[in-house]
């Protein structure tokens, strides 16, 4: 097989098998064909990850934040170094383009590392002077054991979005990915330890649900990441909350996007490409609701017709190609299934709304018009290549329309009107906003959701907040007066 690795699981610095675990196979999206075999975690190798990750943390977090900020900040040029090769199998492990991947993926994880890695330095606490010559300090510390619980788009990138801030902290961490790309965080886990990173601070270890599960119950964990869908997220956030974890949710969404009749058209229906066509349409931020005012309505969608005609799908690992397969078999059927709920609804399908014929799980980009708020298309997340494209006449009423949802993770406006713009991302219900483009996630930023789309906040100085948290030490210079 391919891309083998040396084991399933990476623990407390070294590849860990233990083939008594359900079989995981690694398919890949462009063929169908299996490239590798790893086994689940069972209950002793999940016991041996959190073992490890407990027993490293306290010697990690008495570090100075300067010596772990060199750590990530070395393993982040490690990464840039071996781009490619990370690229490429990345590329294997989900299907994505390597054209996209060179660029989107072990970059962004690099970017994680670097940054995090340089405020590592910086974490600290506050001198607060009262009266009478009293006063209090604060002292910034590490949660303990983090969990992370991956999605399947992004492993390379999530796996370092949750790892980095988590060990600037001072955290230990036990990250688990998607069954469905279980091949890039083993990666990443390597790549700490070639660093110079302690063994155990981070453990990556293979599962289905339940091995998640027992990870976000098991009473050492201080702190569960997830990244997933809003099911999986409900019932992650309950596990955690049993046992009063900390937690961040990074869930799905079914963001507008809104094009007034003043948008530049190229810009607009750019922005449509990269908020719903991306990574075949696998992004939880994704734009897949664009509201389109009637004015600009029949020009969007030629010119979008026009542009997805020039998409270059094909083998993901030739840099020319631009649209690759789904990630998995499921994943392609059921974005089909929503094609024919959106006809039988009543939509126009205006391109696209097939399955490619040939090897791997590939569907042509698809676009639906007159799409209205009330049809499945328009308020389900189905996390494929499918727009729905909704007309509007005036402002009030496309915001109310954009809020009318039980998600909350982005929201995008194109208008060249810039005061109508603000005051647009000010009305919008979600977490994560854009003018003017679409679907950028640079570290420095927060990154996440509002309503069912998430709690808590990825990546920027916000991030280190919900990895640490404040003792609060009041420090009495005058005696002590009682009652009695």
């Amino acid at each position: 097989m391919k891309f083998q690795p040396k084991a399933s699981h990476f623990i407390n610095g070294a590849y860990v098998e233990d083939t008594g675990g359900t079989p995981i196979d690694v398919i890949y999206p462009a063929t169908g064909e299996v490239i590798a075999r790893l086994h689940s975690a069972t209950p002793d190798i999940v016991d041996q990850a959190l073992t490890s990750a407990k027993s490293a943390q306290a010697e990690w977090a008495a570090m100075s934040g300067t010596e772990r900020g060199r750590i990530l900040r070395r393993a982040s040029d490690i990464m840039r170094d071996r781009n490619h090769e990370l690229s490429v199998l990345e590329t294997h492990d989900t299907g994505k383009p390597l054209q996209e991947t060179l660029v989107a993926d072990a970059t962004s994880g690099a970017d994680a590392l670097e940054y995090f890695g340089g405020l590592a330095a910086s974490l600290t606490g506050e001198h607060i002077p009262l009266g009478g010559g009293d006063f209090v300090y604060t002292i910034r510390e590490a949660l303990g054991v983090c969990v992370g619980i991956g999605a399947w788009n992004y492993p390379t990138q999530i796996a370092c979005w949750k790892g980095a801030p988590a060990l600037a902290c001072g955290n230990t961490m036990v990250f688990k990915p998607s069954e469905s790309t279980p091949l890039s965080a083993l990666k990443v886990a390597e790549i700490l330890i070639e660093a110079g990173a302690p063994k155990g601070i981070y453990n990556v270890i293979q599962g289905y649900g339940d091995v998640g599960a027992s990870l976000v119950t098991d009473p050492r964990v201080a702190k569960v990441s997830l990244t997933g869908s809003v099911p999986t997220g409900r019932k992650v956030y309950a596990a955690a909350a049993d046992g009063m974890k900390h937690v961040t949710m990074e869930l799905g969404g079914k963001s507008p996007m809104i094009v007034f009749d003043d948008a530049d058209i190229e810009n607009a229906v750019s922005g449509a490409i990269l908020g719903n066509f991306y990574s075949s349409g696998q992004v939880c931020s994704n734009g897949t609701r664009v509201f389109v005012q009637k004015g600009i309505k029949e020009a969007f969608l030629n010119r979008l017709s026009e542009r997805l005609a020039t998409a270059k799908i094909g083998d993901p690992l030739d840099e020319d190609v631009n649209f690759g397969p789904m990630v998995s078999e499921n994943q392609m059927n059921i974005a089909l299934s929503y094609v024919e709920k959106g006809m039988a609804e009543g939509a126009r399908l205006v391109f696209g709304g097939k399955r490619i014929e040939g090897d791997g799980f590939y569907m042509q980009p698809t676009v639906f018009a007159d799409v209205t708020d009330d049809m499945a298309i328009a308020r389900e997340e189905i996390f494929g290549p499918v727009m729905s494209v909704l007309d509007f006449d005036t402002e009030e009423e496309v915001i109310a329309r954009a809020n009318g949802t039980e998600f909350g993770l982005a929201a995008g406006v194109f208008t060249n009107d810039l005061t109508r713009a603000h005051r647009i991302v000010a009305g919008f219900e979600a977490g994560t906003c854009y003018i003017n483009t679409y679907n950028l996630a640079p570290v420095e930023a927060p990154f996440g959701g509002s309503k069912m789309s998430g709690v808590g906040r990825e990546n920027s100085k916000l991030a280190i907040n919900h990895f640490s948290e404040m003792k609060t030490v009041y420090v009495s210079m005058n005696d002590v007066e009682a009652p009695y």
